[in-house]
């Protein structure tokens, strides 16, 4: 049975609004597959009973997967953990003169019990962090995984016609 999901399944936070221009590469890559979303900018340093009524009603509301995105200190993702049982992806941001490597070491340090999903800086992180929670929802919709199998064999193949290697040719 393909069944498909509908309605917002995956909640994207932003630690500010700056970091919305580097995120719309979740954004697109999720409207790209056809699944909902909702974009919410709460800070965990400046906005933290926003966060904490975001994230507690974030299962009731029907999401699924969380994507939190933080530059600096990125304590977004943690925090975001902390108060679910939602599988949480970090994407850490470049915002100081680290070029993100503190928010890296911010997300993915999390202690034991807490974990967060984390990927890499910037916008490849922000596409990663979309795939991945597209291959968490895939757990559950039989259509959903074919599509991202599709997306995938594309990607190789574009990469093979551009490898200049014929396999056939060389046997």
């Amino acid at each position: 049975m393909n069944q498909t999901l509908v309605g917002m399944l995956v909640g994207i936070m932003l630690g500010s609004e700056s970091d919305r221009p580097t995120m719309d590469e979740a954004t697109r890559t999720l409207s790209d597959f056809g699944v909902g979303f909702e974009v919410v900018v709460a800070s965990a340093h400046r906005s933290p009973d926003l966060v904490d009524r975001y994230v507690r009603s974030a299962e009731q509301r029907g999401l699924r997967v969380l994507i939190a995105a933080a530059g600096g200190a990125a304590h977004l993702a943690g925090a975001v953990a902390a108060r679910t049982v939602l599988p949480v992806i970090g994407v850490p941001l470049e915002a100081t003169g680290l070029g993100g490597l503190d928010a890296l070491l911010s997300t993915v340090q999390m202690p034991p019990g807490v974990p967060v999903a984390t990927v890499s800086v910037g916008t490849w992180g922000a596409r990663n962090a979309a795939i991945l929670a597209l291959e968490i929802l895939a757990t559950a919709d039989p259509g959903l995984r074919e599509r991202l199998r599709e997306f995938k064999a594309q990607m190789a193949a574009k990469i093979e016609a551009a490898s200049g290697f014929n396999s056939e040719v060389n046997r």
